[in-house]
């Protein structure tokens, strides 16, 4: 992937059919310009964005140095809480 740092993970599973309609605007979006951001308790960040072109919320999972990219998919379950 270009345009950011991503582990050898995230190189194999982008491949999946599932994963490979994810655009990298999208990843790069959500990580700028997330809806909601968590800190998992083994350090790596969640980011979630909407993504208007497929209806969607795109989860990307970050490494503890919350700019090397090791999983992005879309989560079914994700609730934007109100404001």
């Amino acid at each position: 992937m270009e345009n950011f740092k991503c582990t050898n993970y995230f190189q194999f599973i982008c491949k999946r059919p599932d994963r490979a309609i994810i655009q990298t605007k999208w990843i790069l979006e959500t990580i700028t310009r997330p809806v909601k951001t968590e800190t998992q308790s083994d350090g790596r960040i969640r980011k979630w964005g909407y993504i208007n072109e497929v209806g969607k919320y795109l989860r990307v999972i970050l490494l503890e140095d919350g700019e090397t990219v090791h999983n992005a998919f879309f989560d079914r379950n994700f609730k934007e809480e109100s404001k």
